[in-house]
């Protein structure tokens, strides 16, 4: 039959699969011959699939259109492929279509389909010449193979020789273990006795292609999911060169698995009933199972306990979980009969909530019923409790008497300031009347009583921590009474219970009891100052007082008090505080001079400024925490403190020091001074004036002849410690001279005409 001729004739440039790697731009051109009788418009565009759309990046198919004469015009249209970066190794299919609907509709779509294949970044670059190979069917992550468990699952390896060499090629899958797969190479014609009887590659004359059988048959206990093996092809005249593809397959998941329950003791009296559970996992995937049991009947009338409860199974695996299933409650034991059957089933969870078997296993246990001997204990039980029924009602009517137990103190031995608290027990609280307590010693209290006639008084059973509690219905337990006792001294406590023994059909008597405790409050300790002290009994003022002390049990201590007063009780200044907190130093000055040893804080060279002059007996006053009392000590002897030293510093006249001055009547005397020391402590005259000047100041006096032929600054000691200073000067004044006044000649009048004597 004669082949349909086509006006247009599509060369594909190049031939067959492209090859290239992630990143890489792929050209591919078409050229169109026009060989019809009639000029055309022809479009071509590609069909390709959402795998493929991914791979290029394109959104829509790419298209150009060709206008072309008739007779043997031609063109040519470039594509390009550009494989995304992120693209996995794997051969893509697409569909080129050549296509003329206006001028030639009868023989045009023309389809061309085609593949990408999509190389492993480890392949060498291959060259014109180099050899290649594909696979088939070919596979990409989104066209996978599917394993049939049942049967290999067998791909085609076609190999290219394109070089100009015969070559041998051998295949391998570096990925897999070797009972994953079987490669078998094609007879080559020369097997036989004597020669080569296994075929270990595929030799191929220049430019021919051949084929290599790979079957997959991955081992039972693989796993589902996706797997994706490296298939390698050595060539041995270029053993440098890498040429890699992938096959894809799917392994599909089985979920089968295989569970028996086999009864080991299903009949039990006092013991458990045994049970065996056999898991098989002949599935390909892992399961973690949790391991329960349901009832079957109305009630649930079993504990049970799984060894192991959680069980983990790999493909091909099983396992064995002991069972063991316990009847319960006692009392529904059967008396009588073939026994109680208690009905189960098992029930299993998937952790991983994948699919369970539709029907679990089931399981019974037969309880048997009890012994014969049993219905004579049943008797002896009966008989006991009538009997204990007639105790009750006896003891009813005679109940035990009231009991008081344990009357104390929470503490025998207490310090002064703490409260006496006391405990007691009464069994058989409920024919409480009353309670009365009393106490004898130094601090006199009045009675306490407490009415139980109503029940616990509010004083003893009120609060979020009620002092009286029962326990055991007949017990009545109280604590922590406090009696505000707090006072020194030896005390004895007396509790006295009245209650009424008997119920009301009958008489009833009213009784006491009574329990006495003694309690020794002992004298609050105190801080006590046990030595005080000076490093010198004479100070100048404006020095600093040493003074150091020890004071025992400074754990106690509040805070330490500093005071001086003078014999005429006229106080230092105000008092020196030191806060104290339980033994710790708050004044920064105190912690590096103080220490505690042995119970003491010693403290040594304490500074206290010298600021008032005479004597002074200091004293240390130690408060302690909680006490109204303090401990004190002064020192031994008065402390002195000397008003500072003075000095003339400056007497002068007319700015002069020189002691022996001569000054002239009728003139003015400076007289400028400046003295060194404390205002309240001397004294400044101005001899013989004297007055009381100031320390430092200058006065103007007039010389004449009542002018004082000395004059004396003088500074005295107002306490007399010191001796007087004085610094003086010898004045002499010189006379004023009056000068003698000279006669003069009388003049002749201005209108006289007597002319002047001439002078000699």
């Amino acid at each position: 039959m004669q082949a349909k001729f086509n006006p247009l004739q599509v060369i594909i440039n190049p031939p067959g699969i492209q090859f290239g790697m992630p990143g890489d731009t792929i050209e591919l051109y078409i050229v169109v011959i026009n060989q019809g009788d009639q000029d055309a418009v022809i479009d071509l565009h590609f069909v390709f699939d959402e795998v493929f759309q991914n791979l290029t990046g394109w959104s829509s198919s790419p298209r150009e259109s060709l206008a072309l004469a008739s007779q043997q015009n031609s063109d040519e249209v470039r594509f390009e492929f550009q494989i995304a970066a992120n693209t996995l190794p794997g051969t893509y299919d697409y569909t080129l279509v050549v296509d003329s609907p206006l001028h030639y509709p009868q023989d045009t779509p023309i389809t061309f389909p085609n593949q990408i294949k999509v190389l492993l970044q480890e392949q060498t670059a291959i060259r014109v010449n180099d050899p290649t190979f594909s696979i088939r069917p070919n596979t990409n992550p989104n066209k996978p193979l599917i394993f049939n468990p049942s049967e290999p699952l067998q791909v085609e390896v076609i190999v290219d020789n394109r070089s100009y060499l015969v070559d041998r090629f051998r295949l391998s899958c570096p990925d897999l273990d070797e009972n994953w797969f079987t490669i078998n190479y094609p007879a080559s014609g020369y097997e036989g006795s004597g020669l080569v009887s296994e075929v270990t590659a595929l030799e191929l004359n220049p430019g021919t292609k051949g084929q290599i059988l790979l079957k997959f048959h991955p081992p039972g206990d693989t796993l589902a999911g996706s797997y994706s093996p490296t298939i390698r092809l050595y060539s041995e005249n270029s053993p440098d060169l890498v040429l890699l593809d992938l096959v894809y397959i799917q392994i599909p998941t089985n979920y089968r698995l295989d569970i028996e329950l086999h009864t080991i003791l299903g009949q039990v009296s006092r013991s458990l009933g045994k049970y065996e559970l056999s898991l098989a996992n002949q599935g390909n995937i892992v399961r973690e199972l949790i391991l329960s049991l349901k009832s079957r009947d109305e009630e649930e009338l079993y504990t049970y306990k799984f060894d192991p409860a959680e069980i983990r199974l790999l493909p091909n695996r099983s396992a064995v979980a002991n069972l063991t299933v316990k009847p319960r409650p006692w009392w529904r034991k059967p008396w009588f009969g073939s026994g109680l059957v208690v009905n189960f089933q098992l029930d299993i969870k998937d952790q991983k909530n994948l699919p369970l078997p539709n029907t679990l296993p089931q399981g019974s246990l037969i309880w048997k019923p009890r012994p014969l001997w049993q219905f004579i204990l049943l008797i002896l039980v009966i008989l006991g409790l009538l009997g204990g029924i007639g105790f009750i009602i006896w003891r009813i009517l005679n109940p035990y008497p009231l009991k008081l137990e344990n009357f104390s103190a929470k503490d025998s031995q207490i310090t002064e300031g703490d409260e006496v608290a006391l405990n007691w027990e009464i069994h058989h609280y409920k024919q409480l009347q009353k309670l009365v307590l009393t106490a004898k010693g130094s601090q006199p209290i009045e009675p306490i009583t407490y009415d139980f006639s109503n029940g616990i008084p509010e004083a003893l059973g009120k609060g979020s921590t009620p002092l009286c509690q029962i326990q055991e219905e007949q017990e009545l337990i109280c604590s922590n009474v406090k009696t505000g006792v707090k006072t020194k001294g030896n005390y004895t406590f007396q509790l006295q219970a009245s209650y009424q023994n008997g119920i009301q059909l009958f008489s009833r008597t009213n009784q006491v009891a009574t329990q006495t405790t003694q309690v020794e409050i002992a004298e609050k300790p105190i801080a006590e100052v046990v030595n005080f002290q000076a490093d010198k009994p004479q100070y100048t003022k404006g020095q600093n007082i040493l003074l150091s002390w020890t004071i025992a049990r400074p754990l106690l201590l509040q805070q330490i008090q500093i005071a001086g007063s003078a014999d005429d009780e006229t106080s230092y200044g105000e008092p020196i505080v030191y806060k104290i907190n339980q033994g710790n130093l708050a004044d920064p000055k105190l912690k590096k001079l103080c220490t505690q040893q042995n119970q003491e804080l010693r403290c040594i060279n304490i500074p206290i400024p010298a600021y008032k002059a005479g004597k002074f007996a200091f004293q240390i006053k130690a408060f302690s925490n909680g006490s109204q009392k303090t401990s004190f000590k002064k020192t031994e002897s008065k402390i002195e403190i000397l008003p500072k030293p003075f000095r003339i510093v400056s007497f002068t006249i007319n700015g002069s020091d020189q002691p022996n001055l001569v000054l002239n009547e009728g003139t003015t005397a400076t007289l400028s001074w400046r003295v060194e020391g404390e205002k309240g402590n001397i004294q400044v005259k101005l001899l013989p004036y004297g007055d009381e000047v100031a320390l430092s100041d200058s006065k103007q006096f007039p010389v004449n002849l009542a002018f004082p032929p000395q004059i004396t600054l003088q500074v005295n000691d107002i306490s007399n410690k010191q001796p007087p200073q004085q610094k003086g000067f010898v004045i002499t004044v010189l006379k004023k001279v009056v000068p003698t006044p000279i006669p003069t000649i009388n003049s002749i009048p201005p209108n006289s005409s007597q002319s002047p004597l001439p002078l000699r």
